[in-house]
């Protein structure tokens, strides 16, 4: 007996509901960031910094994955065909590891002009700098506001959040490092904070490049395991003898796959659909799994 549990008819619509949001915030995103990118630009060839023109390479790398995102997020919203029966919504991972991909290589640009400015500083304009990454600051805060609704149950839209959180990060440590010059003279604090720029989005790269490469692998999603919910299975639903062929699987950020082969004792047989029920609310309640296809078999 096979029992194929089919998510909810409200699910799709609530999907294309949420990425039809997310485009928006999305489009207005990358406005705020292509307007700051070019202050930013203009401010690094006035002042001579090199924090501020990694930061605004930065920016020029949040408005790109901010660009992928949204259009990943629009062929997700394509429907379902013959031959792509899951839609197009690992577009959205592809999207995000390419965003991390592209973030190894800024950091390793960055890191490299860092050591160089290290080796034989340049002066930079403290004041001018400060001003240019007051408006960065705030230019991301309003970014980061805006996407943070997002961020939960959508790994592509994490991605450019990641990055958007991290140049939060670079625009404080900038205002700090234009402080300190202004104060110092010491011109040497600017290519410092260009390196420390470059190991936070490392950092962040490291991290979304992990968990795009997990979801195209299919590995089970994070906090879920085949032996922690067979065990959570069989304490729940005594009637159940044995569990095989397990699989689970995150098809996109929040959309997860369950399948496997179920024994019941002979003697719970005839309650089969009942107890499948059962199994199909104890997914969905605990761990969010609505996708399940689970085979019943007697127990010899």
């Amino acid at each position: 007996m096979t029992h194929t549990h089919k998510p909810r008819q409200e699910s799709t619509s609530d999907i294309h509901e949420y990425r039809s949001v997310t485009k928006n915030r999305l489009a207005l995103a990358m406005s705020i960031t292509g307007a700051v990118m070019v202050l930013e630009v203009i401010g690094s060839v006035l002042t001579g910094s090199l924090a501020l023109g990694s930061d605004a390479g930065h920016m020029s790398t949040h408005l790109f994955a901010l660009a992928i995102s949204f259009t990943a997020t629009t062929i997700a919203c394509k429907e379902p065909c013959h031959h792509r029966t899951f839609g197009f919504y690992r577009v959205e991972i592809l999207a995000a590891l390419f965003n991390s991909i592209f973030l190894f290589a800024i950091t390793a640009y960055i890191f490299y002009q860092g050591i160089e400015r290290m080796l034989n500083p340049q002066p930079v304009m403290g004041f001018e700098m400060l001003i240019v990454a007051l408006v960065g600051l705030l230019a991301n805060g309003l970014s980061i506001l805006i996407l943070k609704n997002s961020i939960k149950t959508n790994l592509n839209v994490k991605g450019a959040f990641l990055h958007m959180f991290a140049d939060l990060a670079s625009s404080v440590a900038i205002i700090f490092g234009a402080i300190a010059v202004s104060l110092t003279g010491w011109y040497v604090i600017d290519p410092l904070l260009g390196i420390g720029i470059s190991l936070v989005i490392f950092s962040w790269a490291a991290s979304l490049f992990k968990e795009a490469v997990n979801v195209l692998l299919e590995t089970a999603p994070k906090g879920m395991s085949i032996d922690q919910i067979s065990t959570e299975l069989k304490d729940n639903l005594p009637e159940i003898a044995e569990i095989t062929d397990m699989h689970i699987w995150e098809i996109t950020s929040n959309m997860y796959s369950f399948t496997a082969h179920i024994q019941i004792k002979a003697a719970y047989y005839p309650e089969s659909k009942k107890i499948v029920e059962k199994i199909n609310r104890i997914l969905d309640e605990k761990y969010g799994i609505e996708h399940t296809t689970i085979q019943i078999e007697a127990a010899s």
